[in-house]
């Protein structure tokens, strides 16, 4: 048994309690009258501090690795979006799967809010795949998508394996990614979208399987090797241009009438450097900002195509209108010649390398002599009408005719003196399998041009010939006036 004197009192109990709630109560009223004394931002810089020093420190570091780095794609994410394909686990709940008609094996990606566990050199690491939508800027801009999706990585570990996940891991799923890549390598052709996605315009990829080789090309021998030696010429000497202060990039030129194999070539260089092709279509693009993000976003080792130079770069002021709430309120986008310019070979065309820009265009003397210097189109390609040699080749393409055949003789007279290009003959080849009447076929084809090119030549004969007579008229008629002037000016001074 306790004696009462083991025990405070209730009178005490109560007595230190309520000293207690008024020391409380001073407390808080010396702190609002220091908040009124404190600024703010002091206020909260402290309150944070005193969180950081008494609050638990969490082991767990995490890594957010970003879709893109402004108006460039972030590399690190593209590796981990193909690097943790390959490390789906049955506890996965959700994948997205695709596959075109053309692909062999399915695309397996990650769903939104997946969660993969990767391990590295005895390293737990967690990923997790983020999407949200960003903050628009202007809701009454035609040009800022309505939808804006970011996406994001992220990954967690324990923040004493820091450095390894940074010198080491990450580095790691570069290459891997890369040999992934390259294991099922499959050509892109890239085109615009204009839809309302993410960063608005951009690029998506099809696969590339158009056949065309040097070898299937209706080119001249010489054109030919001297093409596939300066592009091989080009992928060799990364070095060279480093060290010369020049991007490691080349132009072509590719002129001539339609139906010379332009697109053709362009596969064809595709597929001899393996190089993905990115089909730009400038009447699609309004601003120069525009141009150089899509450029940003091409990889490197591939083809940027801009077919009919001549036609798209009649790029006066662009003007797009649009209605708000207030009435018609007029938007002025520009694609610029100048921006064009620093595009193809200005302090932009340097954030990237082993790439290739081709133009193609129906008129050379239509573009501006700016863009046809070295430098900008390195290397001009005549794609001319078909000759005897580009003839031979589509027979053994079509035909499979690969010596001599009774009509070739013909053909080939013909075609000296006949303008047709290599698409129109290899149309007359494909209407038959029987060689002799697909043969036939072309020796109509021939004459049928050879005399459509004669009556042109008459008729541009007469033409001239018309305009000739004229002239003669005009001039003879101004030698009768200087002579009747010349007369009457000798009679004057014989008078005088």
């Amino acid at each position: 048994m306790f004696s009462g004197k083991e025990f405070p009192s209730s009178s005490s109990f109560l007595a230190a309690y309520a000293s207690m709630a008024g020391s409380i109560m001073m407390a808080q009223s010396i702190a609002n009258q220091l908040s009124h004394l404190i600024p703010h931002h002091v206020r909260s810089y402290l309150s944070s501090t005193l969180r950081y020093f008494f609050k638990p420190q969490s082991p767990i570091l995490t890594l957010v690795i970003d879709e893109s780095t402004g108006i460039a794609r972030n590399q690190v994410y593209d590796a981990s979006e193909t690097y943790l394909c390959t490390k789906v686990s049955p506890n996965t709940k959700r994948l997205k799967i695709s596959k075109t008609p053309t692909e062999k094996n399915l695309t397996i990606k990650l769903e939104k809010g997946e969660k993969i566990v990767d391990n590295y050199e005895g390293v737990e690491l967690q990923w997790r795949l983020v999407f949200a939508e960003a903050e628009k800027n202007d809701s009454h801009n035609p040009f800022q998508p309505r939808n804006v999706e970011k996406r994001w990585f992220e990954l967690s570990f324990h923040r004493d394996h820091k450095e390894t996940i940074l010198g080491s891991y990450i580095p790691y799923i570069l290459e891997r990614a890369k040999s992934i890549k390259e294991e099922v390598r499959v050509l892109k052709m890239h085109t615009l979208n204009n839809s309302q996605g993410y960063g608005g315009i951009k690029w998506e990829s099809i696969n590339l399987e158009h056949p065309a080789t040097f070898e299937t090309l209706a080119m001249e021998p010489d054109l030919k090797n001297i093409v596939i030696e300066d592009l091989n010429r080009f992928v060799k000497r990364k070095d060279f241009y480093k060290r010369v202060g020049r991007a490691w990039k080349r132009g072509y030129l590719l002129y001539g009438p339609p139906g010379t194999g332009k697109s053709s070539l362009v596969a064809a260089m595709a597929n001899h450097l393996k190089f993905d092709v990115y089909d730009l279509q400038l009447a699609n693009i309004m601003r120069d900002s525009d141009l150089r993000r899509l450029f940003l976003a091409t990889g490197n080792r591939s083809i940027l195509v801009i077919e009919d130079i001549d036609c798209s770069l009649d790029l006066p002021d662009r003007r797009q209108v649009s209605k708000d709430g207030d009435g018609r309120k007029q938007h002025d986008v520009q694609l610029t010649l100048s921006g064009l310019l620093n595009f193809i070979d200005g302090l932009w065309s340097s954030c990237g390398d082993e790439r290739i820009i081709i133009f193609t265009t129906n008129h050379r003397d239509r573009l501006d002599p700016a863009l046809l210097r070295p430098g900008r189109m390195d290397m001009h390609i005549h794609m001319s009408y078909c000759t005897t040699h580009g003839f031979r080749v589509l027979a053994s393409n079509y035909l499979g005719i690969n010596g001599y055949h009774t009509l070739f003789g013909e053909i080939e007279d013909l075609i000296k003196t006949t303008e047709v290009t290599p698409a129109q003959v290899a149309e007359e080849l494909m209407k038959s399998e029987d060689s002799n009447i697909a043969l036939e076929g072309v020796v109509k084809l021939l004459k049928r041009k050879k005399l459509e090119g004669d009556e042109l030549f008459d008729e541009g004969a007469k033409k001239v010939g018309i305009q000739e007579a004229k002239r003669q008229k005009v001039e003879n008629k101004r030698r009768v006036s200087v002579r009747i002037n010349s007369g009457k000016k000798t009679n004057k001074r014989r008078c005088s």
